[in-house]
């Protein structure tokens, strides 16, 4: 993948910052004269600060990536990330020793206020193209820079959702006074609306947008192509929401094919360039000291022949700390420029999968089908298991766990799909039969708290 630095974003683009939360929004705007200034872009926006603030939001929804993967990968068991000088990891994240989340820790708290930090730049986007001279920009392609703008901010608050959970997030923060925390389900609602609104704006744009997206969304360059990521993003929140005849139908509108490449799709890029960072959830597989260590349940459960044996690469020192071992350093990522996914034709296959399983009126036959897609790219060949909801349950969730490893999913899904045991409540331990606790007194978390700064 060709990948063009982010640099000029960093350098161009406005300087925002948030703090804990987004309480505690604060906007430098002194008129350094090296930066445009925020009200100068709000009430004077040229086709370049569009191109800067828009540049800047894809160069914005990497930081701190490596926390939010952090968080949901060790919950959710699928590597162990250890660090000599920060226990919490293998302490507060596990639930070991009666420990407890911390509601003002750099786990929720750095990962949340970036995610309301693209938030609010994609709302400054949105405002700022909104004044824009139809000299600088056309009503189509004011049309294009909302429609990538509510995109993104959409999938941003989605993954502050699957942080907190049950405990809410904010949706509205548009303003200089954010709105309320609402709850999960009316959370997913209005990340839906987001997404909808975004494709009808992309469905009235300009054939191509006023800024050039980095290659990390090569094939989806344009507000035509880009639409298709939309749906496909869109795709995903209906299954959260268990809405699978919707799921359906928005694959259809995505880029789902069966025929090509399961990595086709969107990612964030990463480059040794001055000024741009690279990937910062990639460790040498085989370091110590600071290390993710692929969890040992990961090859233990692995089917015979299946090549996503090569995600994870047998250390050639045991690792051993807080009472945790394993002999696997973690390799999805096998570098400093590794892209990370957003979302890939992989999991649209599989929510097809999850859809036709899931849904009012099952067709277990189309559920194989997709199925065989991700069996035979993973060297399984086709399944030729029982025929039940049941066992084929059993198989998508082993498909999504080997395939979309290292990727964000595995404790979202395990909540979403084996969570029974959760009902309505907030309870903690709910989920403690559906992962392996790997020391006593350990605990697989449903939730994170929101942050300290947000309960004012």
């Amino acid at each position: 993948m060709i990948q063009r630095s982010l640099f000029t974003a960093i350098l161009g683009g406005l300087l925002i910052t948030l703090g804990g939360g987004c309480d505690s929004i604060g906007i430098d705007d002194r008129g350094d004269p090296n930066q445009p200034s925020l009200d100068g872009t709000i009430q004077n926006p040229t086709r370049d600060k569009i191109a800067n603030v828009a540049t800047g939001i894809e160069a914005g929804m990497r930081t701190d990536i490596n926390q939010y993967l952090t968080d949901v990968g060790v919950i959710g068991r699928e590597y162990i990330r250890f660090s000599g000088s920060e226990p919490r990891f293998t302490s507060e994240l596990l639930g070991g020793d009666n420990s407890v989340l911390d509601n003002n820790t750099f786990y929720i708290t750095r990962p949340w206020a970036e995610r309301y930090r693209v938030v609010r730049n994609a709302n400054i986007l949105i405002e700022a193209t909104g004044n824009a001279p139809s000299v600088e920009l056309s009503d189509a392609e004011k049309e294009a820079v909302r429609g990538f703008a509510k995109t993104l901010m959409a999938h941003q608050l989605l993954m502050n959702a699957n942080l907190t959970f049950r405990n809410g997030i904010r949706v509205d923060v548009a303003g200089d006074e954010p709105g309320p925390l609402v709850e999960y389900n009316a959370a997913l609602q209005a990340i839906a609306d987001t997404l909808d609104d975004a494709n009808q704006a992309l469905q009235g744009a300009s054939d191509d947008f006023p800024f050039s997206p980095t290659s990390g969304f090569d094939g989806f360059q344009t507000p035509e192509t880009f639409r298709t990521f939309n749906r496909a993003l869109a795709a995903r929140v209906a299954a959260y929401r268990q809405d699978y005849e919707q799921v359906l139908s928005l694959l259809g509108d995505s880029f789902i094919d069966s025929g090509a490449p399961l990595n086709q799709g969107t990612f964030h890029i990463f480059s040794t360039a001055a000024g741009d960072m690279t990937n910062p959830f990639f460790l040498d597989p085989q370091a110590s000291g600071d290390l993710i260590a692929a969890h040992p349940s990961y090859v233990a459960d692995i089917r015979e022949d299946d090549t996503r044996m090569d995600k994870v690469v047998k250390r050639d020192d045991t690792f051993e700390g807080a009472g945790l071992q394993s002999d696997w350093g973690f390799a999805v990522y096998d570098g400093p420029t590794a892209p990370i996914p957003i979302i890939r034709n992989a999991e649209l296959v599989l929510l097809r999968a999850e859809a036709h399983l899931l849904k009012s009126s099952p067709d277990l036959g189309a559920v194989v089908d997709a199925l065989n897609v991700i069996r035979n790219a993973a060297g399984l060949g086709d399944y030729s298991g029982r025929m039940t909801e049941e066992a084929l349950l059993d198989e998508l969730l082993y498909q999504r766990r080997y395939e979309l490893y290292g990727e964000g999913h595995r404790w979202i899904d395990v909540r979403r799909l084996l969570g029974e045991d959760c009902g309505d409540a907030n309870d903690d331990a709910c989920l403690n039969d559906d992962l392996p606790l790997d020391r006593e007194g350990d605990d697989v978390w449903l939730q994170f708290p929101i942050p300290a700064d947000e309960n004012v």
